[in-house]
């Protein structure tokens, strides 16, 4: 159940927030093997006074920071990287564009319904 943030400057996704959500959430299942139904997926937009990237970016840099459990292997990751890259090139962002921070949250970190997510059946293996 990861959940994942794309922060990006204003004006160049234009009228594709829908396919944009549909790449990320490809290149989660593709990568992290989590189900297709399992998506949390926000999209800020900032105007570019709010939005510094650092020298030499262009205007599609991206940042997209995705928390989820802890567990994933290196092999895992390795295979989101390349799925995001693939999948957001589309829109494109190129390679230097996009910059991706994992945060890996062990699961009695994360309250579901009331619950530890350490006391839940997910449904699916997060050992990947």
């Amino acid at each position: 159940m990861p959940s994942t943030r794309l922060e990006t400057r204003a004006g160049w996704i234009g009228d594709r927030h829908a396919a944009l959500i549909a790449a990320l959430q490809r290149a989660l299942v593709e990568g992290i093997r989590i189900p297709e139904q399992d998506r949390d997926i926000r999209i800020i937009e900032y105007p570019a006074h709010a939005f510094a990237p650092p020298d030499g970016k262009s205007v599609n840099y991206t940042v997209l920071e995705i928390t989820m459990f802890s567990g994933r292997s290196v092999d895992a990751k390795r295979r989101l990287y390349a799925a995001l890259v693939s999948e957001l090139g589309v829109f494109g962002i190129a390679p230097s564009d996009l910059k991706v921070v994992l945060h890996d949250v062990p699961r009695e970190n994360w309250g579901l319904g009331g619950k530890a997510a350490v006391d839940i059946e997910l449904g699916f293996k997060v050992e990947v």
